[in-house]
This record gives structure tokens, sequence and C-alpha cells, in this order.
């Protein structure tokens, strides 16, 4: 299986980063596996329409090729980033503006969107939200599975959360990151 990593956080020692490590070190070798980090590549988040730029022609950005390119080969998505005020990263935001676009990602049709890709995908999302605070949140990750992913062909998504992050202990983070290696491991 080809797995496709889109890692966001800017923070190399972050939690998020041991949980990319994780899910490296812990899927099948029977996956081929390519890892984008949006920050290491200094990802371009902005999108720019303008006599140039015309929204009709994203599909074929020549900017944006390779990471089409990784769409179509991956069978598997795999996302780690943060929510950040209620939201992904703008960098992930601006990746997902950029490159999941009409003519490429998803038709629109008198129906709604026809998704053009395929496989599944896993959304891992960190978060600091109390728990009290829970049924009130915005959940991006839920956004992103159902009004990005879903409507782009994918038929699976799983989605983890990790909450308190920043009040976790040690111990507690050990054992998120356990729960994450056996996901991955069954992949």
């Amino acid at each position: 299986m080809n797995s496709l990593i889109i890692y966001a956080h800017p923070d190399k020692k972050s939690f998020n980063a041991s949980i990319l490590k994780t899910v490296q070190e812990n899927l099948s070798h029977q996956h081929d596996v390519k890892t984008l980090d949006l920050y290491e590549e200094e990802f371009d988040p902005v999108l720019r329409f303008d006599a140039i730029h015309r929204r009709r022609d994203l599909a074929n950005d020549v900017a944006m090729k390779h990471y089409r390119d990784l769409l179509v080969w991956a069978d598997q998505l795999i996302f780690i980033f943060p929510t950040w005020w209620s939201g992904m990263p703008a960098i992930l935001k601006g990746f997902i503006e950029r490159v999941f676009v009409a003519g490429f990602a998803y038709d629109n049709t008198p129906r709604g969107l026809k998704g053009r890709l395929a496989g599944q995908a896993w959304i891992i999302t960190t978060h600091n939200t109390p728990k009290i605070f829970l049924p009130f949140a915005q959940d991006y990750s839920k956004v992103l599975k159902f009004q990005i992913l879903k409507p782009c062909g994918f038929k699976t998504v799983k989605v983890t959360q990790v909450t308190r992050v920043e009040y976790m202990s040690n111990h507690e983070r050990k054992e998120q990151l356990e729960k994450i290696a056996k996901i991955a491991k069954s992949l």
C-alpha cells in the first residue's frame, strides 16, 4: 500500500513530531511510505487569483503538480496536525485549497461534488480543548473527513483525536503513542 503522511507542525520537538515518528516506525513494512512535511518544505499556502492565476485553472497549476502526483500515487493519506483556534494550521488549509481543487480532486456536478480521488485516510489531530467544551467545539477532523475527503472520493476515513496535550503527563503521552502505534500496525 502506498501511504502518504501529510504533516503540519512547525516544532520538530512537539508531541505531533512524536506522533509522526511513531506512525512512520509502526506502519507495516508492506507500506511504501512518503512523508510530506509542509513546514519543512516551506509550502506556500497562499491561494492567488488574478489574470494569470485563474480559479478554473488550478487543476493544472504547475507549482502544485508534485503534490497532485503524490495524492494520485497514494492509496492512503495520513494527516497529522494540531487543532489551533478550532481549525487546522493555515499551512495545511492552504495545501488543501491549492491541491484539492476542482478538475483534480473533484468535479462539480448538478447534484453536488463527484470525487475523483480514491483510497482511505487517517486523521490524527491534537488539541487542548477541555473535555467539558468538546460538545461545543468545532471538530476540524470532522470537517476534513466529511467536507473535504469524502466528497473528493475517500471511502474510509478514520479519526484519532488526542486531547489535553499540554496537560498530559509523560505516562499519558506514552499511552497515547502506544495506541497510535497499534493503529498504525493494523493498517
